[in-house]
């Protein structure tokens, strides 16, 4: 059975007129996921992430002032292209809650996988900075979830992203018990995740050259992400299912097509089938082309509904 975990909540994080990260783009998942194909879909709202939760992660400091500084009105903008609304607070913390009720979920049998419709997504936010359209790093905090209240030994990430999830890296860069592999785009933001960044050897980057398709995306995949990905042996997978290396992206020039993150969820199903008991959860990270990520999203849950 999958779960689908989100939360309205998560529409209220706005970034103002314009931004590419809108309230749109979960509006348009939830539709693509109200299908009749969808219909089996065990649909849960998020709770909040604690404190606790956030901090094995996050700074202290950082928490308090994501959380106390949401304005009344208007925006706060953190840096370039990363603001705070009135509704910003709650709809991270409705994010972050997400993959730790999921991971959890899935650990506990009451979930076989899950999917995180949420947002704002969480895969650049480090342990002190949001960046890139990021504020909690939800990815992140559901591991370290896994690891501190769950016991696990072994957590997988796998990021799809076709930005680099720099936030991810540098949160466990220096933990051997997760396993960080990420397919995306360089050069482009944010500029990490050069095939040279190992960490402790936890890291496994394919940066991929503009204009990639789907044949390389598939064999840098099957060649070298899925390949260290089962040399791991993960009791969990968890997967930052970015979208916006689809080839109608604004903000990217990798082409790929819905067809391959249905292939890819096929293949990553297959590692925690043959080594976490089939446990996956995933949860939505970019994609900025309102049509391309319905679709993509649609593929991706469609290939984790089996």
């Amino acid at each position: 059975m999958l779960r689908l975990y989100t939360h309205p909540a998560c529409l209220e994080h706005d970034p103002g007129r314009g931004h590419p990260e809108s309230p749109a783009r979960l509006q348009a998942v939830l539709a693509a996921l109200d299908r009749d194909r969808f219909a089996p879909l065990d649909r849960i709202e998020s709770p909040r992430a604690s404190r606790e939760a956030l901090e094995r992660v996050h700074a202290p400091a950082y928490v308090a002032r994501m959380l106390a500084s949401a304005p009344a009105t208007g925006l706060v903008q953190l840096d370039e292209d990363t603001y705070l609304s009135p509704g910003s607070a709650e709809a991270a913390l409705r994010a972050a809650g997400a993959v730790v009720a999921a991971v959890d979920a899935v650990l506990d049998a009451s979930a076989s996988r899950a999917f995180c419709a949420v947002r704002p997504p969480g895969h650049h936010a480090t342990a002190d900075q949001a960046m890139g359209f990021c504020l909690f790093n939800n990815v992140a905090v559901g591991a370290a979830h896994a690891l501190a209240e769950r016991g696990l030994e072994r957590v997988a990430i796998a990021d799809f992203d076709v930005h680099h999830g720099n936030g991810t890296q540098d949160i466990f860069a220096q933990e051997p018990r997760v396993l960080f592999v990420s397919s995306h785009q360089w050069p482009l933001y944010p500029g990490s995740g050069a095939a040279g960044e190992t960490g402790v050897g936890n890291l496994v980057n394919a940066p991929l050259p503009p204009d990639t398709g789907s044949r390389a995306f598939r064999q840098v995949w099957e060649e070298m992400l899925l390949p260290r990905l089962h040399a791991f042996a993960p009791q969990l997978l968890l997967v930052s299912a970015g979208f916006d290396a689809h080839r109608d992206d604004p903000l990217a020039q990798l082409q790929l097509e819905a067809d391959d993150y249905a292939w890819l969820t096929a293949r990553l199903l297959d590692v925690a089938r043959t080594h976490a008991a089939g446990r996956v959860v995933s949860t939505l990270e970019g994609g900025y082309d309102l049509g391309a990520l319905a679709a993509c999203a649609a593929a991706h849950v469609g290939a984790l509904m089996g």
